[in-house]
This record gives C-alpha cells, structure tokens and sequence, in this order.
C-alpha cells in the first residue's frame, strides 16, 4: 500500500491564477497547469528569499519535497514563458494556513500585505 501524500501548507491562494501571453488562445496544447503547492514553493524561495529548508519547515513536508516541487515549479514557468504557453495556478495537495499564527512564519502572505512596496 503505497504511503498516504502530506498535505503541503499554503497561506494563500493567488489573486489571480491564469496567465500568459495577452493574445494566447487557451487550448489543452498552448497551457501549463501548476499545482498551489508549487506556486507556494515559488513564491517563498524566489519572492521572500527562503531557503529549501525553511520553505519546507513553513510548508511542513521534507526539504527534499520542496526540491522536487520547485524544480517542477520551475520548469513549468519556464516553459511558459519560452513557449508561449498560459499558465493556470490550480488544484494539488494542499491546505490553508488559518492566519492565526498557528505554524505560520514570516513567509505568510498575510503577514507580507501588511508591508509598504518598499519592504516595511
């Protein structure tokens, strides 16, 4: 019996989960789908400057989870942006962290809106 999947925690689903090219046509062959959870991946280490390790201490799974998913995070905006190809932030194995501290570090985004553009 294959070991149950942990669910990855994510404090925030995009404010917006589709993008692209401005004149794409949205079909199966011209869109990338990327999971929450790789978008969550993305935004700690690329956005807020977290390490592997501390994204999955913030995400609760392995630091070797987190490498596989922001590898696959990667190579999917790349292609994206290469190809030409929309991206749609959907679906994966997650949950959303409650808000209240409860686990939750410095990477929430809840915590981030509160800053100015200039990082205070």
């Amino acid at each position: 019996m294959p070991r149950p999947r942990k669910w990855r925690k994510v404090c925030c689903l995009p404010e917006r989960n589709r993008f692209g090219p401005l004149d794409a046509n949205v079909d199966e062959n011209n869109c990338i789908r990327m999971t929450v959870d790789e978008y969550e991946a993305i935004r700690l280490i690329d956005l807020e400057g977290f390490t592997q390790e501390e994204c999955a201490k913030q995400m609760h799974v392995a630091r070797t989870t987190v490498q596989g998913i922001y590898v696959e995070a990667r190579k999917k905006l790349a292609e994206s942006l290469v190809d030409g190809k929309v991206l749609f932030i959907e679906g994966g194995e997650y949950r959303l962290c409650d808000g209240a501290g409860n686990g939750c570090g410095k990477g929430c985004h809840r915590h981030r809106r509160g800053r100015s553009s200039d990082g205070r």
